[in-house]
């Protein structure tokens, strides 16, 4: 999914709490422990998709995809991941039960019908009784802008222009809303970010994007302009789609996010090692290593040669 990957596993990561809410059950206490880091990282590169949580104090744990479309690999690849998660929880405490599990596919675009609220993955044989795994589908990009709304969260006043009833008038409002809301610059900075990427999906035709653009940067006053992923659509927009300095916002994106792991901004041999890296791996498997490796694990990371996928 590209820059939509990207930003949404970002934002994910920073408001772990409006997510778990949007899937826990109504009416029930939801504490927020934190993204789940274990050794099978080595295998599985992107744990930090499952959440430790507690439900009225009992051990849940959420799985949350995000999906450009429902595919028909997406349950493979529900079930491939559930794999790697129980057995690394098993490892982490073999003494312990497995907590329950909820995986969820968010769903960007797809078809106009609506799609099932549910997903399975048989893999016992078809003349026995299920066995295999199901998981919830929630297809955002079917909801209306009110539904987004009423989660109660700014994080999910983002994918407004996602939604099937997603008109200017309504996306002004909103993001005069994410402006209110945010409690600093550098998140509504995060959060327009998101907002304008899933506009580039536009799985409705709506044709929004240069309008929202335009909106984002009016409110902001020029500050997105230095935001990588905004910056670009800015520059894309004024000058009729001709791209200049993707990959320097690249760079710059993931030198961000070392900077929140590390405590410090990249040295110049390590943007160089980043930006290698991107070229060689591709930024979203940079973006992996830079969210689960922690300080000195991270800086070794990039001092040691590139391997070519």
């Amino acid at each position: 999914m590209g820059d939509a990957d990207i930003a949404l596993r970002h934002i994910a990561r920073r408001r772990p709490e409006d997510l778990a809410r949007a899937f826990a059950p109504e009416g029930r206490s939801v504490e927020v422990l934190g993204w789940i880091d274990t050794q099978v990282t080595k295998i599985e590169r992107r744990m930090d998709k499952a959440l430790r949580l507690r439900i009225d104090g009992e051990p849940r744990v959420l799985h949350v995809e995000f999906c450009f479309a429902l595919r028909d690999d997406v349950p493979d690849q529900v079930f491939e991941y559930l794999g790697f998660l129980f057995a690394a929880l098993r490892v982490e405490a073999p003494r312990e039960p497995v907590p329950p599990i909820e995986s969820v596919a968010v769903v960007l675009s797809g078809r106009r019908r609506r799609l099932p609220a549910t997903g399975v993955r048989r893999t016992g044989w078809p003349e026995r009784r299920f066995s295999g795994t199901r998981f919830r589908i929630d297809a955002v990009y079917q909801r209306t802008v009110a539904e987004l709304r009423a989660r109660g969260s700014v994080l999910w006043l983002a994918f407004a222009p996602l939604a099937r009833d997603a008109t200017a008038e309504a996306m002004r409002a909103v993001v005069a809303e994410i402006h209110a809301r945010a409690a600093t610059g550098e998140e509504r900075a995060e959060l327009y970010t998101v907002f304008l990427v899933l506009a580039s999906v536009d799985p409705w035709g709506h044709n929004l994007q240069k309008e929202l653009v335009t909106m984002v940067e009016d409110m902001e006053e020029g500050l997105l302009r230095r935001t990588p992923i905004i910056g670009e659509m800015i520059i894309e927009a004024e000058q009729r789609g001709q791209l200049q300095g993707r990959e320097e916002a690249i760079a710059e994106l993931l030198g961000r996010l070392f900077a929140r792991r590390v405590g410090r901004r990249p040295t110049t041999e390590e943007e160089r090692s980043i930006l290698d890296r991107a070229r060689a791996l591709g930024p979203s498997e940079v973006e992996d290593a830079l969210l689960d490796l922690e300080g000195d694990a991270l800086v070794r990371w990039l001092a040691e040669p590139a391997r070519r996928s």
